[in-house]
């Protein structure tokens, strides 16, 4: 492929940098501190921080995927992704419209 084209996509990829990394990091601080200063239950017992601890990293990492899978999906198809390769090549199409394809069919001609 030369250099400059693209590859199918409509436009250049959306550029989010760290910022889903970032946030996924501050949400798993705030359920981190949140569930071992709450877990704990007062104080006179003590802090429990290993569940804090636990609670961020999930929090994190199911965040995370939420993130990039939400990136994921926002990504845009290529045009020609919409294109097949039989007799109706757009999804949808009048039964007697024309696909812009040609007249000729892969069975044989019209009936």
């Amino acid at each position: 492929m030369a250099e400059g084209t693209s590859s199918g996509t409509q436009g250049p990829p959306a550029n989010y940098g760290n910022v889903p990394v970032i946030i996924s990091a501050v949400m798993a601080v705030v359920a981190g501190v949140a569930v071992a200063v709450f877990s704990t239950g007062g104080t006179e017992r003590e802090f429990r921080w290993e569940l804090g601890v636990a609670a961020a990293c999930a929090t994190f990492i199911v965040s995370l995927l939420i993130f990039l899978v939400l990136i994921l999906t926002a990504a845009p198809n290529p045009e020609d992704l919409g294109k097949g390769t039989g007799i109706k090549r757009s999804f949808g199409s009048l039964p007697d419209a024309s696909d812009g394809g040609g007249d000729s069919r892969a069975d044989g001609p019209e009936r």
